[in-house]
């Protein structure tokens, strides 16, 4: 008789204990979602949305957009350039302001869609895609200053200072990884900025929402852009998508479209959109440089043979 006042006073401390580590794992859990990944290069997720339609307010493609690869409110001018992947405007040739499609030595492959129903149907899905990943009251993202030079990222979602980007930012994880980054307020810049995909991160999975315009020059972006204002490409490249909610002009740049899922998806039947890491495109030219050389030395051999 006398162990069972024993066992119920152990019983009663070990419930105590546990109702304690509880409390205190729910409240590093709570300070994590604000700070974590705030210290060293590389950086974790660190939003929380209260908005259960929108989870952790992240998303990684526009559903509906279809194979559209360029998407204006009116106007899309490209010069000097190359698209590959469908582009259009919201707009209509008769409407005002009209729609209308500019190329100036800007070979396309895809489809020109000026305010047609596919056109409609995706524009409208980019301006939901936009509301949905908008910023809400009561979500928790603190801003990240300065130019994301030498920063790495891990999947997740980030707000952004709107100061110019330059230099190079990697996005490590794997190929079912998401990544997006909240540009607000300001407009999205970047001048020599250049994105890394690693450890088989796809481009397909990037989202940049961005609360005004978005110009780019001499960079080498990668993802989708969903832009509050006008889009401006100059030089450089983009594998991704660009949406705009007013004009997209582009000079000089490579766009090649990624559409895919969010969930590791390909490169939309687009051949030249390779969504795998930068660190994939190193091994292949590593492979090149392989092949080459053992060309090379199979090609002395035989000339020795012959000399011979």
């Amino acid at each position: 008789m006398s162990s069972m006042p024993r066992l119920t006073a152990r019983l009663a401390v070990a419930a105590s204990f546990a109702a304690l580590l509880t409390a205190a794992c729910s409240a590093d859990s709570k300070d994590v979602s604000s700070v974590s990944g705030m210290s060293g290069p590389g950086l974790s997720a660190h939003m929380t949305n209260s908005n259960p339609s929108t989870p952790g307010g992240s998303a990684s493609s526009v559903s509906g957009a279809g194979t559209f690869v360029i998407l204006a409110n009116a106007a899309v001018t490209c010069t000097n350039g190359t698209i590959t992947g469908d582009i259009g405007t919201f707009r209509a040739p008769g409407s005002v302001p009209p729609g209308s499609v500019t190329q100036t030595t800007c070979p396309l492959t895809g489809q020109i869609h000026v305010g047609d129903a596919a056109a409609v149907a995706a524009y409208n899905a980019f301006l939901t895609a936009y509301a949905d990943l908008a910023p809400k009251a009561g979500d928790v993202c603190p801003i990240i200053t300065g130019t994301l030079a030498g920063r790495t990222f891990a999947p997740g979602t980030y707000c952004v200072s709107a100061e110019a980007k330059t230099g190079v930012v990697t996005l490590n994880g794997p190929a079912n990884g998401t990544w997006t980054f909240k540009v607000a307020p300001g407009a999205f810049t970047g001048t020599s900025f250049r994105v890394i995909m690693a450890g088989g991160a796809r481009a397909c999975n990037v989202t940049w929402w961005v609360d005004a315009a978005t110009t780019m020059t001499d960079s080498d972006l990668k993802g989708t852009v969903l832009s509050g204002a006008a889009a401006t490409l100059t030089r450089g490249t983009l594998i991704g998508r660009v949406f705009a909610k007013a004009d997209v002009t582009v000079t000089g740049t490579a766009v090649t479209g990624c559409v895919g899922s969010g969930n590791g998806g390909g490169n939309g039947g687009h051949p030249k959109c390779d969504p795998r890491g930068d660190d994939d495109d190193d091994k292949g030219h590593k492979r090149h440089h392989k092949d080459k050389h053992h060309g090379d030395k199979d090609k002395h051999q035989d000339k020795d043979r012959h000399d011979d």
